[in-house]
């Protein structure tokens, strides 16, 4: 298993993954906080934290759910040429679950429309209650970067290490993150049409048309350096002398 890390060509699916679910999560970490915002001031912190532990946890069982499924490659049925598996049928309800959800965040970001505060289910169920819900709800909330794990590695370690690496920086640079994607939209934008883009490759694999990991890394890296640059360009104007 180890030997995966050593492999340079795991490094670009790590690093691209585990920055996907970083940008990815911050939606769920909004949630998270409402959610422990129910909570007594002295426990909004202990919640948080353990909110994300729980979420680790229904995550890593989540992906370890796809990445078994993605095994199960015996026909169940034929389809005209096609012979589905629950392989392909997992791939192609995972992308085109994917393409909607980012065509519907793009379209609440670009229409200036605000998600309702979905913590209102939450109330006042006390520390316990508020962690379990966070578990429960996180299944459904993490279904787009688990399906976006699947379709950017073939390796449940890498997946699972992308996971654990996203939620411990949410930890301990919550705050931080979220102040960076709200003060810059156009990154989470970037990360919704990567979505888009992943979903579209899973949509393919599961009608048995292939596409190379690595054009879906070289799309991803060629993208962040033109927004990296977009941003290098925006802070320089701001900064600039006015004449």
């Amino acid at each position: 298993m180890f030997d995966l890390f050593l492999q340079p060509e795991n490094w670009a699916s790590l690093a691209t993954l585990t920055i996907l679910e970083i940008v990815l999560g911050v939606d769920n970490l909004i949630f998270l906080s409402i959610l422990a915002s129910r909570l007594p001031a002295h426990q909004q912190k202990l919640g948080r934290q353990l909110g994300l532990g729980a979420a680790v946890v229904t995550r890593l069982l989540l992906l370890a759910s796809a990445a078994w499924i993605v095994t199960l490659t015996e026909p169940v049925f034929d389809f005209g040429e096609y012979e589905i598996s629950w392989r392909d049928l997992l791939l192609l309800a995972g992308g085109l679950f994917l393409m909607a959800k980012a065509t519907t965040e793009i379209h609440h970001a670009v229409e200036g429309e605000t998600q309702e505060a979905t913590g209102k289910a939450a109330a006042t169920a006390g520390l316990v209650g508020v962690v379990l819900q966070i578990a429960i709800i996180d299944i459904v909330f993490s279904f787009d970067t688990v399906m976006t794990a699947v379709g950017m590695s073939d390796h449940f370690p890498i997946m699972a290490v992308a996971v654990i690496a996203a939620v411990i920086v949410m930890i301990f640079a919550a705050e931080p993150v979220s102040g960076f994607v709200g003060q810059h939209p156009t990154v989470k934008m970037l990360a919704l049409s990567f979505l888009i883009l992943i979903g579209v490759a899973l949509v393919a694999d599961g009608l048995h048309f292939h596409i190379p990991k690595g054009y879906l890394y070289f799309a991803v890296a060629f993208s962040v350096m033109v927004e990296m640059l977009n941003l290098w360009a925006r802070k320089n104007r701001r900064h600039a002398p006015r004449v």
